[in-house]
């Protein structure tokens, strides 16, 4: 992990939701609140925050459904409304009134974007790692066939059978999708052995399907039409990011292609993109002091 980070934990009462956060840094310094993705938990973002823990105050919930957060039943509650709502009630318990900056890594940039769209005021810098603006992931899958292509992975966790699959011989089909997007040297055994107990949490793994069972994002299958596409039909403005905006962006990464960023600059007016040329999907883990220090770089400006 690099740097050495004490970490405490909370409990934040969302409503019906009971979030599992990670708290670091000096409880009086500027708050970064830090959402991970798939198959993550709170700690996909510890490596960076160790980076980061001296000169801020970091928050990393384990978003519903995931490891020791609340697991609501039914694909409903997993739409990104409803993550919106459990962090703004976060947001308004760490940091109420002030503005904080906020940082989402894969389906963790899903939700900040959601936010940053849905409550522009209330952040000052949003920062996304390897993740997408929906808009430019969904013309990205239309457009380019190679991401369309490596997108399909989306449909096979949307089907009924995918928690039998995915949770057999010790979640090995899991563990081998963590290594097919990048390279994944950080999963020795002692994370993967944190991996797997957060994913055994009872009703964890039907709760982390049921993100992709819940977008409204559509993946046609290579080389057919793509029919309706509701996202296209709404006017830009809904999903304008009026904050300034950093995307860190390791570029081996197998499943987000480059044609990922394609027009985030017509939606992002004050946008900051930095490549990492040796790093992908994993670049929390692979570059954490490079993370860090684009966003420490970035929250000074």
């Amino acid at each position: 992990m690099g740097a050495r980070m004490d970490v405490r934990f909370e409990t934040h009462e969302a409503g019906a939701v009971r979030l599992n956060v990670a708290m670091a840094g000096d409880p009086a310094a500027p708050l970064i609140v830090c959402l991970h993705g798939f198959p993550e938990y709170w700690a996909g973002w510890a490596p960076v925050m160790a980076g980061l823990a001296g000169d801020f105050r970091l928050a990393a919930p384990d978003q519903r459904g995931f490891n020791l957060s609340s697991k609501p039943e039914g694909v409903g509650s997993y739409r990104v409304g409803h993550m919106v709502a459990d962090l703004a009630s976060l947001a308004d318990s760490l940091s109420p009134g002030r503005p904080f900056a906020l940082a989402g890594h894969d389906w963790g940039a899903s939700v900040a974007y959601a936010y940053a769209m849905a409550h522009p005021r209330r952040l000052s810098h949003l920062v996304i790692a390897n993740g997408v603006h929906p808009v430019c992931f969904q013309r990205a899958i239309l457009d380019d066939e190679a991401q369309r292509r490596a997108s399909q992975y989306i449909n096979r966790l949307r089907a009924p059978d995918a928690e039998a699959l995915l949770s057999q011989d010790g979640f090995r089909r899991l563990l081998r999708m963590i290594e097919g997007f990048s390279q994944a040297p950080f999963m020795d055994d002692a994370a993967r052995a944190a991996y797997v107990e957060a994913w055994s949490q009872p009703g964890a793994l039907t709760g982390m399907l049921n993100w992709y069972r819940a977008t409204p994002l559509v993946v046609p299958p290579v080389g057919e039409p793509a029919g309706e596409v509701p996202i296209l039909a709404m006017p830009d403005d809904a999903f304008m990011v009026r904050m300034p905006h950093l995307v860190v962006w390791g570029e081996a990464d197998r499943a987000l292609r480059p044609s990922c960023l394609d027009g985030l600059d017509r939606f992002a007016p004050d946008l900051s993109v930095e490549r990492i040329a040796d790093a992908g999907h994993w670049l929390l883990h692979e570059k954490p002091a490079q993370v860090a220090a684009a966003i420490r770089a970035f929250l000074s400006r």
